[in-house]
């Protein structure tokens, strides 16, 4: 497994990270488009989806997010 992290441009001028969990690339693209709309009471539309950091899963893992980027 893999932690993933992503940078959603929403709605044309929100931008979000998204963090999942996925054994796969696709598989992680697909949970963070569904971890987005669950976020959101309106369905939000993903103009971009990047692909930032991923990192291995092993005892301990995680990203520092910088809310100036």
């Amino acid at each position: 497994m893999k932690l993933y992290r992503f940078e959603a441009l929403i709605n044309s001028r929100e931008t979000v990270s998204v963090i999942v969990v996925a054994s796969d690339e696709l598989s992680a693209f697909e949970a963070a488009e569904l971890e987005l709309e669950k976020a959101y009471l309106k369905l939000p539309v993903i103009e971009e989806l990047s692909l930032i950091d991923t990192k291995t899963i092993r005892k301990k893992a995680g990203f520092v997010i910088n809310s100036q980027e």
